[in-house]
């Protein structure tokens, strides 16, 4: 896929640097949170002031790129303007753990071009970790290339994401954690799925699974997981959207085919296979 334009890399993950530092260094009181739509779905004053910055920095070096990020701020045009370059998003991915101090949140910023993911950067400020990609040249993790293990379910830990304001199919989830915890070493839920997702790109885990995210959530982290050579689909096998919200399965490609084979079997006993499109 031929852009016309350099891009410089470099300078996009030295910007997303700076908002992690913001994130690490905010100073937490009891009136920057509001409520969004949707049970315990926060955002806070934070969100907004990294969104903004992160919007006038990274015009001023991608002046021709559109912006799909999460908050309501000045120069985010969504998901209207996603067929040339489009940076895709999420200034605190894991707001509720920013909130308590959880020290498990970062910034997510991807890069598409024509409606595909060129370039990724999800940055942890609290451990000082940088997952970078850039498509046809690797993923890596502070520098250092990553490149996962074709591993299963059984040889690793499984890792699932669930939002109270994305209700619908938890019970289902549920059933389906079920079966991963059963058939894994180990699950976990961290509250990032951009992390999450990363996690899974540098072998830490071997699956990550959400009903629902919007694609701000998995953007970046996206191209990082193909990078070093896993798969994400929706969680029947189909491609993500970047321009609506979506189901993710991101694994190493054997433990992909072990859940999506679950995932189909648990729901075909509730008689609405429809739910798999969901």
């Amino acid at each position: 896929m031929e852009i016309n334009i350099k891009i410089d890399y470099k300078a996009v993950e030295e910007i997303v640097r700076r908002a992690g530092r913001m994130i690490k260094e905010a100073y937490l009181s009891s009136d920057f949170v509001q409520h969004k739509e949707g049970d315990a779905n926060f955002v806070t004053s934070y969100d907004v002031a990294i969104q903004k910055f992160l919007i006038d920095e990274l015009h001023g070096i991608v002046s021709e790129a559109a912006f799909f990020g999460e908050e309501e701020t000045e120069g985010n045009t969504r998901e209207k303007e996603l067929d040339g370059l489009c940076f895709l998003i999420d200034p605190i991915d894991g707001t509720t753990n920013f909130m308590f101090r959880y020290n498990y949140s970062c910034v997510s910023v991807g890069l598409a071009y024509a409606r595909k993911m060129i370039a990724g950067f999800v940055y942890n400020p609290y451990v000082d970790e940088m997952f970078t990609a850039v498509r046809g040249e690797g993923a890596y993790l502070n520098g250092n290339r990553i490149h996962m293990p074709d591993s299963t379910l059984e040889d690793g830990i499984a890792s699932f994401g669930c939002a109270r304001y994305n209700a619908p199919n938890t019970d289902l989830l549920f059933r389906v954690v079920q079966e991963m915890f059963n058939r894994s070493l180990a699950v976990r839920c961290g509250g990032s799925a951009a992390l999450d997702l990363c996690r899974v790109a540098a072998g830490a885990s071997v699956v990550y699974l959400e009903m629902k995210l919007n694609p701000y959530d998995y953007a970046a982290a996206s191209i990082i997981i193909e990078e070093a050579g896993g798969v994400i689909t929706q969680i029947d096998g189909s491609k993500i959207t970047l321009d609506q919200p979506c189901s993710i399965l991101g694994a190493a490609p054997k433990a992909a085919g072990e859940v999506r084979d679950m995932i189909e079997c648990i729901y075909s006993s509730t008689d609405d296979e429809e739910k798999l499109r969901r």
